[in-house]
This record gives structure tokens, sequence and C-alpha cells, in this order.
């Protein structure tokens, strides 16, 4: 490939992000804020454990973030007891796309959780999508020094993890509107959506209420992301 080619494959194709990768419609003024493939054990440094003995790097199939076992965590108030957060980050409006897994048999609240807006062990929201829903399962919950609340406006029945399968799962959250929107395998349609204002930015993670599973391919895209230290869980 001769000198003017090259820069313009450059151009056009980045290193660090495949044209294939980036996902349609982004809002404008949006860019890439972070990703991590999870596809070597450093990828445990990019993030903060509520216990980080539950977690491992998981060579096989090319690598990801993978919960092992229940972590000794317990929250002041009913929620989820294994989170990763991504480190020192604190997203505003964003877009989020990642693969997850769930690597346990499926039954009813098999689940794999996402947080965001996490200011506080006990101030964040969070998504759980279980195999069946119910006013505990597969729904948009939010914990403000409370009990956790559940506030989507739209759901669907749940979705078929399966065992040791991947799925592509989408977030997008808007602050202002208070606007939030899950997708699972079809980016088209979501299957939950919710209106909150409550909380702004804040850190963004993975994991499950209570069972176990695994992440890889992590995206978000946004207009800004705040360094901040990520001071939850500290000392464990």
């Amino acid at each position: 490939m001769n000198r003017p080619s090259l820069l313009l494959a450059l151009l056009l194709f980045p290193a660090s992000l495949s044209a294939a990768d980036t996902p349609k419609n982004l809002p404008d003024g949006y860019k890439l804020l972070y990703e991590q493939d999870c596809a070597e054990a450093a990828a445990l440094k990019d993030f903060v454990f509520s216990d980080p003995k539950a977690w491992a790097f998981a060579s096989e199939g090319g690598g990801a973030l993978e919960l092992t076992g229940k972590s000794k965590y317990q929250p002041q108030y009913r929620s989820p007891l294994n989170i990763a957060l991504i480190a020192n980050k604190s997203f505003g409006d964003f877009v989020l796309e990642v693969e997850l897994q769930s690597t346990v048999k499926p039954y009813g609240h098999q689940d794999m959780c996402l947080f965001y807006g996490f200011t506080g062990t006990n101030r964040f929201y969070y998504t759980h999508l279980a195999v069946a829903a119910d006013p505990n399962a597969h729904n948009i919950f939010v914990v403000t020094n409370a009990a956790r609340l559940s506030i989507a406006r739209e759901t669907t029945k749940g979705v078929t993890w399966g065992e040791n399968q991947w799925h592509k799962v989408r977030l997008e959250r808007r602050i202002e509107e208070g606007s939030i929107k899950v997708f699972f395998d079809d980016f088209e349609k979501p299957i939950m959506q919710a209106e909150e204002k409550t909380l702004a930015r804040g850190a963004i993670g993975f994991g499950s209420f209570d069972d176990k599973g695994k992440v890889r391919r992590i995206r978000i895209w946004g207009p800004t992301v705040t360094d901040k230290r990520t001071e939850f869980f500290e000392g464990r």
C-alpha cells in the first residue's frame, strides 16, 4: 500500500475501532469514549469490584471478564451483589454496547445486569435482564438510599440467555430527557424503556444479582467522559 492510500485508510478506519463496530444513528457529537475487549488478563485492571475474588480472566474463546462465584458483599439495601465498575470514569449521556453471557443453567431469575449513574453503593441504576419478568426481575431499577424500585414503563416477558451463549446488549441513556432504552440482540426495538431523572453522571459497570457470567467487547460512545476516582468498594 502506498503512503497516500495508507493515510486514507488510517483516517477512515482508526486502529482503535473498525467502521463495522460503530453503531448506527449515534446522536450528533457522540464519540468513542471507552473500549475494552477483555481479550487479555490486564483488562482486570480497568475495573473495581464489589468482591475482586469473585472475578477472573477467562482466556478461552478470545478472552472475557468472568464472574466466577457469588461476591462476599452485602449492600445496605437489597440490590445486586456482583458488580464490576469501569474504574475512574464518570459517564453522562451514553450509548453502551457489550456482549454478555450467562454461565448458569436456565431458570426464571437467570440474569446479567448493567449498572450506570453509579455515584455510591446506595445510589445507582441497574438493568436486570432475566429469563422471566416479575416484580423483582427483568426490569430497570433505581437504588437511592432505599430499597430498589422498578421504574420501567415498558418491558417484555423476559429474555433467553441459554447457557454459555453470547448475547449482544445495548443501553442508551439521555440524562436531560431521563430516557433509558435497553436492547437485547435485536437493536431495532428496545425490550425495556424508562423515564427517570433522579441520578445523572456516574460509573458504568456489569455483573449479576447472584448468578455467574462473562463480559467482553465493551464499547461506550457519548459526548464526554470525566476522569473521577472510583472509591466504591475500596479496601475490599
